[in-house]
Parts: C-alpha cells; structure tokens; sequence
C-alpha cells in the first residue's frame, strides 16, 4: 500500500487527491481485477490521467474506463 501511495502522489493537487481518496476508501475492498487496472492506471503519464480524472477523455481499455468511473465517482 505504501508504493501505491507514493505513486498516488502526481504533484498537481486535484490529481493528488482523486487517487489518495480512491486508494483509502475503495482500493481494500475492490476485486483483485480492479486493483490491477487501479495500479495499470497509475503507470499512465500526468497529462493522460489529468485528461482521464479531469475531464471528458475515455480510456480505450474498459477495465480502465471502470476504475476511472470509480474515482470519479469519489470525489466530494
């Protein structure tokens, strides 16, 4: 967990925040599948997860897309 949250940490704050809270609130108890996606995700470039977190833009792979919907669905 501690990598993981270290890789949370992009440096541009809205970021930051989206993956951190996604991490402690969803990532325990998601499936092993989800998980996997959560941590395929994080090795994608700032720019492209600002584009995935902070707006409209899809990723192409689907289990990606649902890992997306559900940090996007975590923010408050």
């Amino acid at each position: 967990m501690s990598r993981l949250a270290w890789q949370c940490r992009r440096g541009l704050r809205e970021l930051d925040e989206l993956l951190q809270r996604y991490l402690a609130q969803r990532y325990p108890q998601a499936s092993v599948s989800e998980q996997r996606a959560f941590e395929r995700l994080l090795q994608s470039p700032d720019p492209q997860l600002q584009a995935y977190l902070l707006s409209e833009t899809r990723p192409h792979d689907p289990e990606l897309q649902d890992v997306v919907d559900a940090i996007r669905e975590h923010r408050a």
